[in-house]
C-alpha cells in the first residue's frame, strides 16, 4: 500500500541518533543519505527522516501516528528503552492495550521533533 512515508525534522543528526537506535531495536538498519536517513525492512516499504522538502520547519502533526510492527514484547520493550535513553518522551510506556485489537502489546513514543509513534506486537493467545 505505502511505498514510503516522510517524517520531517528540523535537527537531522539529532533525530537518525533517535531513530537508528530505535529501528534497530525493531531489526531494521538505515541508510544514511547527506541529511536524510531511511530505514526499510527487506523490500517493504521505507520510512524516511529529512527536512521538510519544501524549507519550511518540521512540526508533529496532531493526532498522527507512526506505527511499527514489532516481533515480540522483548523489541517493543528494546524500542521504548532506546528511544527514551536518544532523545524521546514517553507517550505510553510497553503494555497490553486492551482498546486495540486482538491481543496487543506495544508503547508509544515523541521523537525530538514531536512526532508519534508507536511500536506493537501481537501476543500469543492466553498471554
Amino acid at each position: 500500500m505505502f511505498t514510503h512515508i516522510m517524517v520531517g525534522t528540523n535537527d537531522p543528526d539529532k533525530s537518525i541518533a533517535f531513530y537508528d537506535p530505535t529501528m534497530a531495536a525493531l531489526g531494521i538498519m538505515g541508510m544514511r543519505m547527506g541529511e536524510r536517513a531511511f530505514y526499510r525492512a527487506g523490500e517493504g516499504p521505507a520510512l524516511g527522516i529529512g527536512r521538510p522538502a519544501n524549507g519550511e520547519p518540521a512540526s508533529g502533526g496532531n493526532g498522527g501516528t507512526l506505527g511499527l510492527k514489532a516481533t515480540d514484547k522483548a523489541a517493543v520493550d528494546a524500542w521504548h528503552a532506546a528511544g527514551l535513553a536518544n532523545g524521546g518522551a514517553d507517550e505510553g510506556a510497553p503494555g497490553k492495550r486492551p482498546n486495540a485489537p486482538g491481543n496487543a502489546y506495544g508503547a508509544y513514543l515523541r521523537d525530538p521533533d514531536g512526532n508519534k509513534l508507536c511500536s506493537f506486537c501481537e501476543l500469543p493467545e492466553g498471554e
